[in-house]
């Protein structure tokens, strides 16, 4: 699959390089394509077949893009790739905003559902908001198995960001489809929680695992 990944952050690096290891075909969106500085940053992923260009030239080929940029920022870097090229396509939107003062600045109507808003017809899926950079793309690095989840109004990209995480290590067990993109609200407002929880255990290399309550009789 063809997979354009816009940001060039450590979430953007580590997405390119687990999906190219797992066979798919990625070029990260870069303002600054040609930087040396920049190419050196990822020089990781570049070792790992993924290509750089420039956000148009990245999404106009692909199947899939995945926006990983800051969520004050998200939505002026898809622009800059073109509204049109966006048709059609699986948007993947990991992003979380924050304020300056840390609050999210996303409190009423999610990124998610902005992105949703602006590029109607993309296929936005909100998914791996919940996790960091490292535990997105290495889920068995746990003691046991945690939760992903999937908010989106299209069935049919909800299935393809599945597999895409599938081929990232999660098992369909642990992947929960929340419902519409509204529901990408509490997967944003879990960024709070996730904070507090980084702070009293001192590590961000956590996951959480929805538990079901036991059979009954």
């Amino acid at each position: 699959m063809q997979i354009a990944i816009l940001g060039t952050g450590h979430v953007g690096r580590a997405l390119a390089t687990a999906w190219a290891r797992a066979g798919h075909e990625v070029v990260l969106g870069s303002r600054r394509p040609g930087d040396a500085r920049g190419r050196a940053e990822l020089s990781d992923a570049l070792a790992g077949g993924v290509r750089v260009a420039d956000p148009a030239s990245a999404v106009a080929g692909a199947e899939v893009v995945v926006n990983a940029t800051p969520g004050t920022a998200s939505v002026s870097a898809l622009a800059s790739a073109g509204a049109a090229a966006l048709t059609g396509k699986v948007l993947l939107d990991v992003g979380v905003g924050f304020d300056e003062e840390g609050g999210l600045s996303h409190p009423g109507e999610s990124l998610g559902e902005e992105i949703q808003r602006t590029f109607p017809r993309a296929r936005v899926v909100k998914t791996l908001c919940t996790v960091d950079r490292e535990l997105m793309v290495a889920p068995g690095s746990l003691q046991g198995p945690s939760t992903v989840f999937l908010s989106g109004d299209d069935a049919d990209a909800k299935g393809t960001a599945g597999r895409l995480l599938a081929d990232l290590g999660w098992p369909a067990d642990s992947v929960l489809d929340l419902g519409g993109i509204t529901t990408a609200r509490g997967q944003e407002h879990y960024a709070l929680l996730f904070m507090g929880i980084a702070e009293a255990i001192g590590s961000y290399g956590f996951g959480i695992r929805v538990v079901p309550p036991a059979a009954a009789g």
